[in-house]
């Protein structure tokens, strides 16, 4: 059954539909369910499927295309050994299929794969395409978990594909929402609360989430398939980078130095605290993890795009490092240990920032923007000549001259401002104003899972509340 993808399914189905053949190239990271959705959507219409091999050489890929085309031809075919002449024989085995009234699907999976280091499996798909396909009633599906090899090398490819690719996914993680539908529809129920914190360290990876069990708290969860001997996502670390990305110990190392940083880094601070080249490669890299969704490039409030920061956004990667890794081998139970410490609960605090910033829209909508511009950012200044330092991790610049300071807070119970801490929001928005020099009114808006109790404190003072409601609308 497929959850959500709404969007996704509407651009399958527009291309089925077309008048004219069609070339959709699919991204998102590993595990994210792009090889579910278009099996899901375009199902019977698939006449020829085939995934590339991990590692496999180019002869090995070869010797999966010609099982995938004897499957499409019901019988032995022959078996060139150049990938030009192994497209001419895909075309002879698809002509008799072909049907003016109904589109028939060519499904690459792993592209990534398939296209080995120097071999010449692009240039005779462009020919395919080009001298053949594009006049038929055909739609070749392009997916891959490296989006960034498809990106560079598909769609802006300088030669035979290029321009070529009509439409384009870039499929995410599941929101909260569809995390909650995908876990209703397996008759697994959560309070939202715990489906957070589920969230916190699963993301919405569908492949991790399958993992969940009925029954069943969020921790109790979290310990059986983050930290016993057989969990699924115990190790799962070690292997996601290296099955992405060339030279993944250079990722690994940036990732892990992001860890560190709440606000995230610069590129030369990655370079300092990660020791990784400070060429192009480094760029690459960091432009293979966002493109991933690893990570999340912003610009600081006010400042230049030279002064772009990296934040590591990807939930598993961060829980990862902070929780499972440090202790793997303490034995059973070791999470319901952990998750009771004042640590677990600070840590909390920062895995919802991160998931407020990946629930723009649904925040916008509960504010009543949705329609309006906006561009989201961070704010930092250092203390210096007697100045107070400010962080401020998330904060909306809105087109109607508004900006939303968002003070987010992950407590179990309704949030209550005591007048310390009503004092200390009200130092910061005014310190805010003053030294980003900004023109537009600020507007205080609290995000925290179960709400604010009003009071005298109050008064005044938050502007919005957002609870955990909001997120999930």
């Amino acid at each position: 059954m497929l959850i959500g993808r709404k969007a996704e399914q509407a651009v399958l189905q527009k291309a089925l539909e077309s008048k004219k053949a069609e070339m959709i190239a699919v991204i998102g990271r590993r595990r994210v369910g792009k090889t579910f959705l278009v099996k899901s959507v375009y199902q019977e219409r698939i006449i020829f499927n085939l995934t590339g091999l991990q590692h496999g050489t180019e002869k090995e890929q070869m010797i999966a295309f010609f099982d995938a085309l004897e499957s499409l031809a019901g019988e032995a075919v022959e078996r060139p050994d150049n990938w030009l002449e192994i497209f001419l024989l895909l075309k002879k085995h698809l002509t008799p299929h072909l049907k003016k009234d109904q589109k028939l699907v060519l499904f690459f999976d792993e592209l990534p794969w398939l296209a080995t280091p120097a071999s010449a499996f692009l240039r005779a798909l462009a020919h395919f395409w080009n001298s053949w396909a594009l006049d038929q009633n055909l739609l070749v599906v392009l997916c891959g978990s490296a989006s960034s090899w498809i990106i560079q090398k598909v769609i802006n490819d300088q030669g035979g594909l290029h321009n070529r690719v009509s439409r384009y996914i870039h499929l995410k993680p599941f929101t909260l929402s569809e995390t909650e539908a995908f876990l209703e529809s397996r008759h697994i129920r959560f309070t939202r609360y715990q489906l957070v914190q589920l969230y916190m360290a699963l993301g919405g990876i569908p492949l991790y989430l399958e993992a969940v069990e009925s029954g069943k708290s969020a921790v109790q969860n979290i310990n059986d398939i983050c930290f016993s001997e057989t969990g699924l996502l115990k190790d799962e670390f070690n292997r996601l980078y290296p099955a992405l990305f060339e030279h993944a110990h250079h990722h690994i190392s940036m990732i892990r130095a992001l860890a560190t940083r709440r606000r995230g880094l610069s590129r030369t601070e990655i370079i300092q605290l990660a020791k990784v080249p400070s060429g192009s490669s480094t760029s690459r890299a960091l432009e293979e993890l966002e493109q991933s969704d690893f990570i999340l490039a912003y610009h600081p409030f006010g400042k230049k795009k030279k002064d772009k920061l990296y934040r590591l956004i990807d939930e598993y990667s961060l829980f990862y490092l902070k929780f499972i890794e440090p202790h793997a081998y303490e034995g059973e139970g070791t999470f319901m240990q952990l998750s009771q410490l004042q640590e677990y609960k600070i840590w909390c605090g920062y895995a919802f920032e991160n998931i407020c910033m990946k629930h723009v829209p649904q925040i916008k909508k509960a504010l009543g923007v949705a329609g309006v511009y906006t561009t989201t950012y961070s704010f930092y200044k250092k203390a210096s000549g007697g100045e107070k330092g400010l962080q401020i991790d998330m904060l909306l610049e809105r087109a109607d001259r508004v900006i939303n300071l968002f003070e987010i807070k992950f407590y179990d119970t309704t949030f209550v401002l005591t007048k310390a801490y009503a004092r200390q929001l009200r130092e910061r928005i005014d310190l805010f104003k003053r030294l980003s020099k900004t023109r537009h009114i600020v507007f205080l808006t609290l995000i925290t899972p179960f709400g604010l109790r009003h009071n005298m404190h109050s008064l005044g003072l938050v502007d919005n509340v957002l609870t955990l409601d909001d997120l999930f609308d």
